[in-house]
């Protein structure tokens, strides 16, 4: 396991400001330790808790830029739909969002094959006219992204020593 390290003024600066910036410091450091590539050789060196932060994070910019649709297209929905995801939501505490992601893994095994194909800009958009039982679950998330974001940011308060060692300024 790699170890990430975040200077203790780092992480009080960014709890100051808000929730997003608090667990942004953690998701930088550990983006900054695989050197910003997620794959198998980089995901061996991290742990559920850590894997799991960077999850959410794909999940909650992709989503929020355009949905689910977006999230598979770009190829991010085997990392959240085959992996223990939801699982970990659930440990984590945020039961709601993981039984919305449990609902959402059986639209992903219906259609994934069809919104990962290459496709023009014009076949892209076209996607989100086609797939319309994705919009109930885009919009639940837009609407309790903030509330499932601050249940992270506690998590990882709680549990600091599962994303980073925090290292005391000198």
């Amino acid at each position: 396991m790699k170890e990430i390290t975040i200077s203790e003024q780092a992480v009080m600066d960014a709890a100051q400001k808000d929730m997003d910036a608090f667990v942004g410091v953690f998701i930088d450091a550990i983006d900054e330790a695989i050197g910003g590539q997620l794959n198998a050789q980089t995901m061996a060196s991290l742990n559920a808790d850590q894997l799991t932060l960077l999850a959410y994070r794909i999940l909650r910019d992709e989503v929020m830029d355009g949905g689910f649709v977006q999230l598979i297209h770009n190829g991010y929905g085997g990392f959240i739909f085959r992996n223990p995801f939801a699982k970990m939501m659930r440990l984590w505490g945020i039961d709601e969002l993981a039984k919305m992601i449990n609902k959402v893994r059986k639209l992903y095994t219906a259609y994934h094959e069809e919104i990962e194909r290459d496709c023009t800009d014009e076949e892209f958009m076209a996607l989100f006219e086609r797939m319309p039982q994705f919009d109930d679950f885009d919009d639940e998330f837009v609407e309790n992204e903030e509330q499932w974001t601050a249940a992270v940011a506690y998590y990882v308060d709680e549990h600091v020593d599962r994303f980073a060692k925090i290292l005391k300024d000198e």
